[in-house]
């Protein structure tokens, strides 16, 4: 395709990446006046995020059934429609269970992004490009969490929280038209080499050794991200003592600056270490993510008050991990055979939810109720002080290093496979043809 159609493409795509995020997130920003209205511990702070996470994996592997049969561009429509609606619906709850039930909803229209935006992305960009067009897409991670806190926090603090929700559901819908503006490509129109004519089976899948590596790490990332996306501004408020517009405001401004850095330069050194090695994306993403581990544990370390200290480091080790999208996405493109690459996408996507995400705020949220109960009895309380419950919180935090040292590990051992599987890519297996 054209240079000036795939722009085009990735422009809105990303734009729908964004508000995707924004109104995924949108809960993190707003935690502690939900918390306090609704009298809630971590825990279930923690299960709004696991629930939801665990319906979008369920519900995600139909749908990129769908995205690899069915037009992409009307699957997202319907998507985005879906989820703005619902995340609306959240500012007129009335209880934690009417909470949930508009979060699940949110979930099930936002399944339908990454299978169908990955797959559109992956015919329209060349091999050699790819890492940069989806690294440039998955910027909307950091660039929507960060409007998120920026916007949210600060219009919960002036207007309440329930505004803050209605607020965040109206953008995306603008971009709907903006989809049948668009041309869909072909699948496999971005191949320099062909594909094979019959369409491999999905559970040829199963025979590809890196893909289940790639699920591991997808596991194993996802489950920090989406503890800093719940608790880290709950983390600036309670523990450093920021107002939740503060902790919005500064959350915010750290996601943008380190995802985006990072993004951008594990597009560019994705597709520039491709060419010296075929392990090189997976190599990359492995180093950084055992970068993050000394960001992340010497900026849950520093004492209360050292809040720019924290501040640098956590987001240092964000915009560390976020390097991930870039190369191993684009890893994951380049194993697959373009016919299932909305299947893979949606099975890796269930695996890692599942496993990964899903267990990411409620673990820590539980650790975090149980060290709050500790510091609450050892400093002689019967009931859960504000000030224990920020003990138990910066206490539960330290999950953070211990599974990026983990993702390092899984990523290291993706890339000893990955050359092989891209050479076996477009096989069928022997005795796995047909539908």
């Amino acid at each position: 395709m054209h240079s000036k159609g795939l722009s085009r493409a990735l422009a809105v795509l990303f734009a729908i990446n964004v508000l995707n995020f924004y109104d995924r997130q949108v809960l993190g920003a707003l935690v502690e006046p939900v918390r306090k209205e609704f009298h809630l511990n971590d825990t279930e702070i923690g299960a709004l995020t696991t629930y939801m996470t665990v319906l979008y994996a369920i519900v995600g592997l139909p749908l990129g059934r769908v995205a690899d049969s069915w037009s992409r561009r009307k699957l997202l429509a319907w998507g985005v429609t879906l989820w703005s609606l619902l995340t609306a619906a959240g500012g007129f709850v009335t209880s934690y269970f009417l909470l949930m039930v508009s979060r699940l909803g949110v979930a099930v229209g936002e399944a339908v992004c990454a299978p169908a935006a990955t797959s559109w992305i992956g015919d329209l960009a060349p091999p050699g490009k790819r890492a940069r067009a989806l690294a440039f897409f998955m910027l909307g991670v950091p660039v929507g969490g960060a409007l998120s806190y920026c916007i949210s926090g600060p219009v919960a603090q002036a207007f309440g929280w329930r505004r803050a929700m209605v607020l965040a559901a109206g953008p995306a819908l603008l971009l709907v038209p903006m989809l049948f503006w668009l041309r869909e490509p072909e699948r496999g129109a971005s191949e320099e080499r062909p594909h094979p004519v019959e369409k491999p089976p999905a559970r040829s899948l199963v025979y590809i050794p890196t893909l289940w590596w790639i699920i591991a790490s997808g596991a194993m990332v996802n489950f920090n991200l989406y503890v800093l996306g719940t608790f880290l501004p709950a983390f600036l408020t309670r523990f450093h003592g920021l107002s939740v517009g503060q902790a919005g405001l500064w959350a915010g401004i750290g996601y943008g600056v380190a995802g985006v850095a990072g993004g951008l330069t594990a597009g560019f050194c994705g597709d520039w270490v491709l060419r010296k090695r075929k392990d090189g994306r997976m190599l990359a993403a492995a180093t950084a993510a055992l970068l993050s581990v000394p960001a992340s544990f010497f900026g849950i370390l520093l004492p209360k008050g050292e809040v720019v200290g924290a501040i640098v480091l956590l987001m240092g080790s964000y915009g560390l991990l976020n390097m991930y999208y870039g190369n191993v996405y684009s890893a994951l493109q380049d194993i697959v055979a373009p016919s299932l690459r909305g299947t893979a996408m949606a099975l890796y996507f269930m695996a890692m939810y599942l496993l990964g995400a899903s267990f990411g705020p409620l673990i820590t949220g539980r650790l975090s109720d149980y060290f709050a109960h500790q510091a609450a009895a050892e400093a002689g309380s019967a009931q859960i002080t504000e000030a224990a419950r920020a003990s138990g919180l910066h206490d539960a935090m330290y999950v953070i290093p211990l599974l990026s040292l983990g993702l390092a590990v899984v990523l290291w051992a993706g890339s000893r496979t990955v050359a092989r599987d891209m050479e076996r890519r477009d096989q069928v297996i022997p005795g796995q043809r047909g539908a």
